[in-house]
């Protein structure tokens, strides 16, 4: 969303309040409600943190201002009605004041995109005694070699091994690519969106 495409929004309907609905960017489970005016959409789309109208403190309230675990905007989309905003973020931290990740304990996700999420979190934390974290340390090049190994050992679990070997190699494969695409600076989202492209094209 555009600043200028605010005011085609429905800010009459809720008493110059609009629902937000916040979606976890990459592992597309919902993490909380807020409640957004003029000032705090403007002030998210500026700043790129999602900023509310808490409405029982009467003021804007920038998510992870005390805690520090800030939600970090992707996108902005309004409904067909245009009065209820969905809100793409990746959250830094818990979103829920209890410290969960969602304010919705049993909200379903995309497993896959929350792997990829938790293996970010070990780029820029380096966890010790980390399986992860070793590949990481081993570099781009020792990561690409597992995920070698790991397609040649699935392309010979699907022709001569039974469903089981072939799920365990699969998965295997799937998470050492996961790892490598981080280890080159890039996640999930950016090879889905060029799977995106192509299914357009």
């Amino acid at each position: 969303m555009r600043p200028e495409d605010t005011d085609r929004l429905d800010w009459d309907k809720q008493g110059g309040l609009l629902p937000a609905i916040v979606q976890d960017a990459l592992s597309r489970r919902v993490l909380m409600l807020g409640w957004m005016s003029r000032e705090a959409l403007a002030a998210t789309l500026r700043d790129g943190r999602v900023t509310f109208f808490s409405r029982s403190r009467q003021r804007l309230w920038t998510k992870g201002e005390t805690s520090g675990d800030v939600l970090e905007l992707v996108s902005v989309e309004a409904d067909c009605d245009a009065d209820t905003l969905l809100v793409q973020a990746i959250p830094h931290g818990p979103t829920c004041h209890l410290k969960r990740p969602s304010c919705f304990p049993t909200a379903p996700g995309d497993f896959l995109g929350q792997l990829d999420a938790l293996i970010a979190t070990r780029v820029r934390e380096r966890p010790a005694g980390s399986y992860t974290t070793r590949l990481l340390d081993a570099g781009p090049r020792r990561i690409a070699q597992k995920v070698g190994e790991e397609g040649v050992e699935t392309a010979l679990a699907a022709v001569a091994q039974e469903d089981d070997a072939l799920l365990g190699e699969a998965a295997d494969l799937l998470f050492h690519l996961l790892v490598l695409l981080r280890a080159r600076g890039l996640s999930l989202a950016d090879a889905i969106a060029v799977l995106q492209a192509r299914h357009r094209g």
